[in-house]
């Protein structure tokens, strides 16, 4: 592994309005020393675009003296614009967070899915291509696992079957990376996050949207009939794996003959703690009640559907995250009750309900 010091470093981050992306920068900003860090973000309005705003003056409110901070409002697909990045900046490491997400969105707009992970990773890597970067660190899911039926999801498992566009783009990014690392001789490390959560996340994830609806009084549909289970993973853990993946680059090396052997990995990135939907709906509610988001007499019994499968959804997702132990010392850590706690202090801070 190639170790890269992030002082002083020049870092793209795409996506950096979105809810990893944002919570990276943060990080950054702690972390780092006379570093260049630039944000782009297409602030497209999949979601609430005031969310995504009010990350974005939270990060100018963070950015420590002596950080060189620029926000670019931007879209992936804009070759011409990516390019002039690259050329003005010369970007030392990049962190592609940008990709149109949700894998129920994929089935009504697919074309969203194609320009921002298709088109969008293509001119990164052209980019990354042409402007040689020490090291190319990439969002995948863990959607591309598909109908696996093993768990937990080891990186040596076939991902061959995925069951939504969104999954299908994810996996492709992979092979886009592996083939540019090959040609090209271009560090790249893909990690695969798995049901990411925490404070100022994304409205169309299932903890924010029943919190949602609960406060309305509407009532919350439990998929598969409640026998989902999911490897839920605070954001924080997902920052502190990408924080040490951008560190250690892999290593380029030629093989027998004499040509590069990719330098190219692929993680996990999950708690390794699958939780089932009605556990995490109960310490949800239960969250909630403490933070004052619900009153204590809420009847949560009279708010519960459970209902069938969704298409494009899977049953389980469970991670074997050993390799990121095994390589970078790190597994993710923070409890489900602990992360759900901090989700339900910041939406009582920033929604208010009564």
């Amino acid at each position: 592994m190639n170790k890269i010091n992030l002082n002083g470093k020049k870092i793209l981050v795409t996506g950096g309005a979105g809810f990893i992306g944002s919570n990276l920068v943060k990080r950054l900003f702690k972390d780092t020393k006379e570093s260049t860090i630039v944000n782009i973000d297409n602030m497209n309005d999949y979601y609430d675009v005031s969310l995504k705003e009010s990350r974005l003056k939270e990060l100018e409110a963070l950015k420590p003296e002596g950080c060189n901070y620029h926000f670019v409002k931007g879209d992936l697909a804009d070759k011409a614009l990516i390019d002039k990045l690259f050329d003005d900046y010369k970007f030392d490491v990049v962190v592609n967070l940008a990709a149109q997400a949700g894998v129920r969105y994929s089935i009504t707009n697919p074309d969203a899915y194609i320009m921002s992970n298709m088109i969008g990773f293509y001119n990164i890597l052209e980019a990354c291509r042409h402007h040689p970067v020490q090291h190319l660190v990439y969002a995948s899911s863990s959607s591309v696992y598909g109908g696996n039926k093993k768990v937990p999801f080891s990186t040596d498992d076939r991902v061959d079957n995925p069951v939504s566009l969104y999954a299908a783009t994810k996996k492709s990014n992979e092979l886009f990376a592996h083939c540019y690392s090959k040609l090209y001789d271009i560090p790249s490390t893909g990690l695969r996050f798995f049901t990411v959560y925490g404070p100022a996340g994304r409205p169309d994830m299932a903890y924010f949207g029943f919190t949602n609806k609960l406060l309305k009084g509407e009532t919350i549909q439990i998929f598969n009939y409640g026998n989902c289970r999911r490897d839920f993973t605070y954001v924080d853990d997902i920052v502190e794996g990408i924080v040490r993946v951008m560190q250690g680059a892999p290593e380029r090396k030629k093989g027998e003959d004499g040509l590069p052997i990719p330098p190219y990995a692929v993680y996990n990135i999950g708690g390794g703690q699958p939780e089932n939907l009605l556990d995490f709906v109960t310490i949800l509610q239960e969250e909630l009640v403490r933070a004052g988001v619900l009153p204590q007499d809420f009847d949560f019994e009279a708010h519960k559907q459970l209902v069938p499968m969704q298409p494009g959804d899977v049953p389980t997702t469970y991670a074997d995250a050993t390799a990121l132990e095994r390589d970078y010392g790190f597994t993710p850590k923070i409890t489900l009750r602990e992360g759900l706690r901090h989700f339900a202090e910041w939406y009582k801070t920033y929604y208010n309900p009564a």
